[in-house]
């Protein structure tokens, strides 16, 4: 894409000098509210002309932009505060993947074994729970 843009441009810049070539008389310019007269030759003021208007058209892009410039540029510090906040929440699953490991190897026995009494008792709990037969009462919609 950017070649053809320097093709176009090539034989554009191509045809203005052919233009200011061919047309070196001279001409007066009136600048009109400041009553001011200016001779010059007419291949100078058409190189002048083109010049302004490739600079005013390049400054009008620059302003029509400015809003998708400063989008970017809060999105850029967004995305910083976002890549901290990645490597601290990388950092704790790390953390969290080593506890697991080292869980896995330790023994399992170590722990039952330390309070045989108070898995004795959630296991009994656990089985009263589930061998408890609902009462007549407690279907009230029957």
């Amino acid at each position: 894409m950017s070649f053809f843009r320097f093709i176009i441009g090539l034989v554009l810049v191509v045809a203005v000098a052919v233009l200011a070539v061919m047309n070196s008389d001279m001409v007066v310019i009136n600048l009109w509210p400041f009553y001011i007269d200016i001779k010059a030759k007419m291949s100078v003021v058409i190189i002048a002309l083109v010049l302004i208007g490739y600079i005013a058209g390049k400054f009008d892009t620059w302003a029509a932009y400015s809003s998708l410039r400063s989008a970017l540029r809060a999105q850029r510090k967004q995305n910083k505060k976002l890549n901290v906040e990645k490597q601290k929440l990388v950092e704790k699953v790390e953390g969290l993947n080593e506890n697991i490991e080292n869980l896995k190897h330790s023994e399992p026995t170590a722990v039952t074994e330390a309070n045989p009494t108070k898995t004795a008792k959630f296991k009994q709990k656990l089985s009263s729970i589930f061998k408890k037969k609902p009462k007549q009462e407690d279907f009230w919609c029957l």
